[in-house]
């Protein structure tokens, strides 16, 4: 039977098993995960299609807003997010609490989706069909909360090796999201639900703060 360790928070325990049980059943199954579960463009009819493997690329369908952010495009693409949710996520929900932070990981999630479901779809108007997975809009909400509630703390780049405040890691982070979202660099990569997640992260944190018109009904001293 499967244990929880203790060391981690319940919401990042089950996303780290659903996330590598989700993948498994990928390794298994083959495509037909990506083809029943991915983010697919709006409007897209039923069409052969040979490329990547899919004979078929079905339409939008409301619960993939959810679903595509369990699967992934390979082992590095998992180990990636997985490795950024664990590090940054930890803190993160025991600053916030179990339940707020799986509400906050599920906005980021489909606010990210939302994004990527309006620039699949002006992309497919040229041609370019193609299917969104993997957690990272969720993951760069994780990211930019943890820049907000913990905006001295010193996080140590890869490329190149400096360390730097969290605060100013976000942003150079986000910038160069949304730099290479609009010149189209490193295609392939979902930069625009990147910036998505920040960007519901962002409201969402500030409707628990209180700074929005809305109220929330308990504030959070975030």
């Amino acid at each position: 039977m499967l244990q929880r360790d203790s060391n981690l928070p319940p919401t990042i325990f089950v996303l780290l098993v659903i996330n590598a049980l989700v993948f498994a059943w990928q390794m298994i199954a083959g495509m037909a995960p990506i083809t029943d579960l991915a983010l697919w463009p709006l409007g897209t009819p039923d069409v052969a299609r040979s490329a990547g493997g899919f004979t078929q690329v079905p339409d939008f369908a409301p619960w993939q807003l959810v679903t595509y952010g369990f699967l992934h495009g390979g082992l590095f693409h998992l180990g990636v997010n997985m490795f950024a949710l664990w590090m940054f996520g930890v803190p993160i929900e025991r600053a916030l609490g179990t339940r707020p932070f799986a509400t906050y990981y599920l906005v980021c999630l489909v606010g990210a989706g939302i994004i990527q479901l309006v620039v699949a779809t002006l992309a497919s108007q040229d041609g370019m069909i193609y299917p969104t997975v993997g957690a990272s809009g969720a993951v760069f909400g994780i990211l930019l909360a943890f820049g907000m509630l913990f905006p001295n703390q010193q996080v140590m780049l890869l490329f190149p090796p400096i360390p730097m405040k969290a605060k100013y890691f976000v942003i150079l982070y986000g910038a160069f999201e949304l730099w290479a979202g609009v010149t189209n660099t490193f295609s392939g990569v979902a930069h625009f639900a990147h910036l998505g997640g920040m960007v519901f992260g962002f409201v969402m944190i500030q409707y628990w703060r209180g700074r929005l018109p809305v109220k929330p009904r308990r504030r959070l001293h975030l």
